[in-house]
């Protein structure tokens, strides 16, 4: 059938960094370990402050948060593996290198997000069971310190919100200071009512907020495992799309899927009677592609005629 192929290189060269920088693409993970380092150290010390206090002042909502800090920890510290594995190159078996590090911490995230759900609800339904004194401004002492922590961490990640890997960085951080926010107003609370309820209720909210954002994290991340087409890119203006090129009569086996949390990869089969015009024409699909819908990797199959009678 004389099918020709042209693979992802041909795109790579394409770009306008010259014939030897083939691999020096816009689309490559960004360095975050500076954030990283920074917001797991501040964290680390924030926990075990926010715990110690936290069961001395008897307050199981900074206990939970301090939880949910514990767990952010955990997160960020797989979240800052995963950035590293994509980084390297490809070798040996793994033809594709490690980008998929990143989607596989972004469901392990989300895992250990409904780990500590768990065990919060736990102690906070005991709690609420049987009502302790708690110190009011304890609470807003150690959670105030807590909203300039987490604001700071969310602040790190800001500009990384294209990639599902830093954007549960941020998210993560950015709900843990709405998370102390809310427990400085629950301490302010118990000051002036004397509602000893108000500690374990907040807990509970606190819950709810982790369990909500948690909920969106697990459902993206499990979206890009089951490569998924990634949100963002419509698959049906894809295929009008290589459908509309010239000479393409047909398009099928067409698959869109990510292969990591900043690149997509495409395949695709085109039906082109008259033949392509080339190595030119492939360059610029490639380059279209990257530039309208954020489609890096390209492997396309040029074919005279549909290899199945158009019923692939």
């Amino acid at each position: 059938m004389g099918a020709a192929h042209s693979h992802s290189h041909d795109h790579a060269h394409a770009h306008p960094h010259g014939p030897h920088h083939g691999h020096g693409h816009s689309h490559a993970p960004k360095d975050f370990g500076p954030s990283f380092a920074i917001g797991i150290l501040l964290n680390i010390a924030f926990v075990a402050v926010e715990a110690t206090y936290g069961l001395i002042s008897g307050s199981m909502a900074l206990v939970a948060d301090a939880g949910h800090n514990l767990s952010d920890v955990l997160s960020l510290l797989l979240a800052w593996g995963a950035s590293v594995a994509a980084k390297r190159p490809a070798q040996g078996r793994y033809t594709f290198g490690y980008k998929s590090s990143t989607i596989l911490a972004a469901i392990a995230n989300a895992a250990l997000l409904f780990v500590a759900i768990g065990i919060i609800l736990y102690e906070t339904t005991h709690r609420l069971m049987n009502p302790a004194p708690v110190e009011g401004w304890t609470m807003i002492a150690v959670a105030g310190i807590g909203v300039v922590i987490n604001t700071a961490t969310a602040l790190l990640f800001l500009r990384g919100q294209h990639d599902l890997n830093i954007r549960g960085a941020f998210l993560h951080m950015a709900a843990d200071a709405l998370v102390s926010l809310g427990v400085v107003v629950a301490g302010i609370a118990i000051l002036l009512t004397g509602a000893m309820w108000i500690d374990p209720v907040t807990s509970l909210v606190i819950v709810g907020v982790i369990a909500w954002g948690t909920w969106g994290l697990a459902k993206d991340s499990v979206k890009l495992g089951l490569h998924a087409v990634p949100d963002g890119i419509c698959e049906q203006e894809v295929q009008r799309f290589l459908v509309g090129q010239a000479g393409v009569s047909m398009v099928h086996d067409l698959h869109i899927w990510p292969m990591s949390t900043t690149e997509t990869a495409l395949t695709a089969h085109l039906v082109m009677p008259g033949g392509s015009s080339g190595d030119g024409f492939l360059r610029q699909l490639a380059h279209d592609l990257e530039h309208r819908f954020g489609i890096h990797h390209i492997t396309v199959q040029i074919e005279r005629e549909p290899e199945c009678g158009g019923g692939c």
